[in-house]
């Protein structure tokens, strides 16, 4: 069905009822496939440049396993499973050649190394505690095709920890600073670099940290500039974005 509508597209390009561009944007409306359960967007690639990636919370084994096998169809390597729960890691490493990362619960079917951009991600941790939602956004930047950098545990506590580092944060075209507790991270790097800086607030905290929320507010109202925020505990988010701003130009 897809590959005729697709053949349907490029018939009418070549026979003069479709111009080009017009053909191109056919192209990137083109169909789904419908499990019942999901509806898979195999053109995602065409119009945001990455295959559509896999929320794995609150789905059962089978239905990831379902999805995983259409993606597979059209996209053989590097699909990319957040928040995959390690029952089901076990039951789909049964089934596919599954990277898994337990820390971040990060779930990569056929990993391949694919480098696509020149520049560098530098993911950085306030602490210890945050370094899950770190490797969350890590992973995801490294399977769209980017070289990162991680420093963990730089936070403002020991702000010499992250000054020792101010070679590798000059070299990146965007930093993931990833932060719980009051979230200052974002703030001093961002007062310290010239690349964009997506502020990570995390759950890790004491009580009046709010799950988070203390951390979110602070990176909001960062008074250095070039600073974005995505949600609590987001790392797929800042990984995503971040890869977006590094193939910039390439």
């Amino acid at each position: 069905m897809e590959n005729e509508h697709i053949r349907q597209i490029l018939t009418d390009i070549e026979n003069g009822r479709l111009s080009a561009s017009e053909g191109y944007a056919k192209l990137k409306l083109a169909p789904f496939e419908d499990l019942g359960y999901a509806k898979v967007d195999h053109h995602r690639e065409i119009r945001q440049g990455a295959p559509e990636v896999i929320y794995g919370a609150s789905k059962t084994q089978e239905q990831i396993e379902g999805i995983v096998n259409s993606l597979l169809a059209h996209c053989p390597e590097n699909i990319l499973i957040t928040r995959l729960a390690p029952e089901s890691a076990s039951y789909l490493a049964k089934r596919f050649s599954l990277f898994y990362d337990e820390l971040s619960h990060i779930g990569i079917v056929n990993r391949t190394e694919r480098i696509s951009a020149k520049g560098t991600i530098v993911v950085a941790t306030g602490g210890t505690s945050d370094i899950p939602v770190a490797e969350e956004a890590a992973l995801t930047a490294e399977v769209l095709g980017n070289h990162v950098e991680r420093l963990y545990d730089v936070g403002v506590a020991g702000l010499h920890r992250l000054l020792s580092n101010l070679e590798v944060l000059g070299g990146a075209n965007a930093i993931v600073a990833v932060a719980g507790m009051e979230g200052a991270l974002a703030s001093v790097i961002g007062g310290l670099t010239d690349c964009p800086v997506i502020g990570v607030p995390t759950s890790v905290g004491y009580g009046a940290s709010f799950g988070g929320i203390s951390a979110l507010l602070s990176m909001l109202n960062s008074c250095a500039s070039g600073i974005s925020v995505v949600n609590i505990d987001n790392g797929f988010g800042a990984g995503y974005l971040a890869s977006m701003i590094n193939h910039i130009g390439d």
